[in-house]
């Protein structure tokens, strides 16, 4: 089970998410809110293995890397 303190890139693949936070700067959001990424939002992660964590948000793959996914606060759904 996944606690309140997981972030994206602990999460499995094929596991579906809601995004609950998202730490970082204003820059930061705003560059994840333009790629569909925001608090609320449900998302699923297709591949986390090394490199970068890839997601479906809203039906669109998107890259993000893993030093940006570990600042996106997450919770199982």
């Amino acid at each position: 089970m996944y606690s309140s303190d997981t972030n994206l890139s602990q999460i499995k693949p094929g596991i579906p998410a809601r995004i609950m936070g998202i730490g970082g700067g204003h820059g930061i959001r705003q560059k994840l809110n333009l790629m569909g990424i925001s608090e609320g939002r449900i998302v699923r992660v297709i591949s986390n293995s090394s490199g970068p964590v890839t997601i479906e948000v809203d039906r669109n793959t998107v890259s993000i890397g893993r030093g940006m996914a570990q600042k996106i606060q997450v919770t199982m759904v």
